[in-house]
């Protein structure tokens, strides 16, 4: 049975920018009603000003419980239900896990696992209630494999993917269906947001061409899309892009293989291998104008306006 989307009261964290806010679009177009949240209020209020004025943003961090516990209880009293939520906030770091501390395990931690169990645990009572609801986790193909230089991002994915599938399973009886996206790579200019070991330049540009380049990513909107699909469908899960598919069953079946590839492209991947500061790779790109190759700054920079991320 497909799942009538119009009227619906939709959540969506991380959605003042790249996937959040391209799946407000697409879902505004299915005339949901739409609230987002995010950390960054100035990002929030030019994300309503391109959205328009009755879609609903809160400044929330989600891996604080009372902080998110006031988002759900915000988005009920202003709309008086809701039915959807869609779990989309994320921070990456790229480094080699010698450079990482224990404080950044636990930051990613706290975004994308218990940011997850903290919305869904603060959205549970009135779904149960209602006996009905719809939780969507956006996770990562980092969640199924894990990727050389992103360990505590890859962590907290597997974590957040076995909590999906988990919740899927247990609340089906309250006939509140959760949907678990697995997808790949996105362009949505996001690598200037990214964290990487403070003047890292090579590993930025690596990063930013394999974030842009057309066949090694997907765009935001065709991701939206297959997402909003697979609401529809209620499916219980959901791998986005065909390159997320074919590497996660060369893995699923043959991962001794996988794991040696990935390990000998670990040992290519320019990095710094002690504990350094990190910076938003925006910092790098705007102090060394070779920064990213040819092209990639260009893509990024279209990506990032149209998804808002640079509009003002």
């Amino acid at each position: 049975m497909k799942e009538e989307l119009k009227n619906k009261v939709v959540l969506i964290t991380g959605g003042s920018k790249g996937l959040g806010y391209v799946l407000a679009e697409h879902l505004l177009k299915e005339n949901c009603k739409i609230a987002i949240c995010a950390r960054d209020l100035s990002e929030l209020e030019n994300a309503q000003e391109h959205l328009g004025p009755d879609v609903l943003t809160l400044q929330c961090d989600v891996g604080k419980v009372d902080e998110v516990n006031k988002l759900v209880s915000d988005v009920i009293k202003h709309f008086g239900k809701l039915d959807i939520l869609i779990n989309n906030a994320g921070v990456i770091m790229v480094a080699p896990m010698e450079s990482f501390k224990r404080e950044d395990f636990q930051m990613a931690m706290d975004i994308m696992y218990w940011g997850i169990v903290n919305t869904t645990l603060a959205v549970l009572p009135h779904m149960k209630e209602r006996k009905d609801g719809h939780i969507v986790n956006v996770t990562s193909i980092g969640g199924k494999i894990s990727v050389p230089h992103l360990l505590p991002y890859s962590s907290a994915k597997f974590a957040a993917v076995g909590f999906s599938e988990g919740i899927a399973v247990e609340l089906r009886k309250d006939n509140i269906f959760v949907t678990t996206v697995v997808p790949w790579l996105m362009r949505t200019g996001s690598y200037v947001n990214a964290f990487f070991q403070r003047g890292n330049k090579k590993e930025f540009k690596l990063f930013a061409l394999s974030s842009t380049a057309p066949l090694l990513t997907i765009s935001a909107d065709k991701a939206a899309r297959r997402i909003v699909k697979a609401l529809k469908e209620r499916k219980a899960f959901k791998i986005v892009g065909f390159q997320a598919g074919l590497l996660n069953e060369i893995h699923h079946f043959f991962p001794n293989l996988s794991v040696k590839v990935l390990g000998a492209m670990s040992e290519f991947i320019p990095a710094v291998h002690k504990k350094a500061p990190f910076e938003k790779g925006k910092s790098i790109s705007e102090r060394f104008e070779d920064a990213e190759v040819p092209g990639a700054r260009e893509i990024g920079q279209k990506a990032q306006e149209d998804h808002q991320e640079l509009r003002h």
